[in-house]
């Protein structure tokens, strides 16, 4: 079976990411056609648009989509992809690896994110030169398809349950719904959950990050939680992420364009490897997907590494040592 796999690398980094990417999943004995599209800063620079229409209604239709890092476009960019996947729920593992200063090596958590809702549905308005508006919004439907994802998740992947993160305290009807509905699809589901306010989370997985394991949240505490735990791993450098969609999915770094290092060759694409062994575990080649990950792991504790990492290796060498452990 061949798997169509829209490649767009965007801005950046994620010109020099990407292509690492593909390279390990060349190496690899799995059918892929792989299609190249644009989407970007420099696209809209050149043609006035940042996602042009063939390149959205190729996510919408390939396989699965590996996209790099967008720079100021990213809005206009990002989330019309995820659309184009029907993404859902935004899966964000964030984890320490030997060998990495860590600030708490003992972190290893998974973020599953609302995707589609909340402050990021895009409904702002500036009602005077003193005055602008943001609408949240949360909806029954969309808290219970991710929560029906997390019970899925975790019974899946043998995990005892999952934290509900939100701010139910203060925004009593938005993240209540929230939480009530989450907290009643794992109650129908028989997996067992525990709630924090996301603020308190916030301390809490900075001083001991090992009481938690599987976080459910709201799209915005998403986005800034699993990026405060980079921090505790080593950085945005190392975080992948899968958008899952029903039918298909995107699968990108946490991390963005890097502009002061975009074009040296010194990309750490490690991120982007890991996000692509999440892919391959997606289309059904688990055995696969454990290789990637573990030759990315033994690059990351024996070497070599790119400069964020204390190293002096190029993205290249970094690419062709993953490819040489699998």
């Amino acid at each position: 079976m061949t798997h169509e796999i829209a490649v767009v690398p965007g801005d950046g980094i994620g010109q020099e990411v990407t292509p690492a990417a593909v390279e390990v999943l060349e190496s690899l004995d799995i059918d892929f056609e792989f299609v190249e599209a644009e989407a970007g800063d420099a696209v809209k620079e050149a043609t006035g648009e940042a996602l042009p229409q063939e390149t959205y209604d190729l996510a919408a239709s390939a396989d699965a989509t590996l996209f790099g890092a967008a720079g100021e476009t990213a809005a206009d960019v990002i989330l019309p992809l995820r659309e184009a996947v029907d993404s859902f729920v935004n899966v964000r593992p964030a984890k320490a690896y030997p060998g990495i200063d860590a600030v708490r090596p003992e972190t290893d958590l998974v973020f599953l994110r609302e995707n589609t809702e909340g402050v990021y549905a895009g409904i702002e308005d500036r009602l005077t030169e003193d005055v602008a508006t943001l609408t949240r919004v949360t909806t029954q439907s969309a808290s219970r398809r991710l929560a029906e994802f997390a019970c899925d998740y975790v019974e899946d992947s043998e995990h005892d349950g999952f934290t509900i993160a939100h701010k139910a305290n203060v925004m009593r009807e938005t993240d209540g719904l929230f939480r009530d509905t989450v907290a009643e699809v794992a109650e129908e589901r028989g997996v067992e959950t525990d709630e924090v306010l996301m603020d308190a989370f916030a301390t809490h997985v900075c001083l001991d990050p090992a009481q938690f394991d599987v976080v459910v949240c709201p799209n915005l505490a998403g986005d800034v939680l699993s990026d405060l735990a980079a921090g505790l791993v080593g950085g945005l450098g190392l975080l992948p992420s899968a958008n899952v969609g029903p039918d298909r999915a995107l699968f990108e770094p946490v991390h963005g364009t890097a502009p002061d290092i975009a074009g040296d060759e010194v990309a750490n694409p490690a991120a982007k490897i890991i996000s692509a062994a999440m892919m391959l575990d997606y289309l059904g080649h688990e055995e696969e997907s454990e290789a990637v990950q573990a030759a990315v792991e033994t690059t990351l504790a024996e070497g070599p590494r790119t400069p964020d990492l204390g190293g002096d290796a190029s993205t290249s060498d970094v690419t062709n040592a993953i490819i040489d452990r699998l």
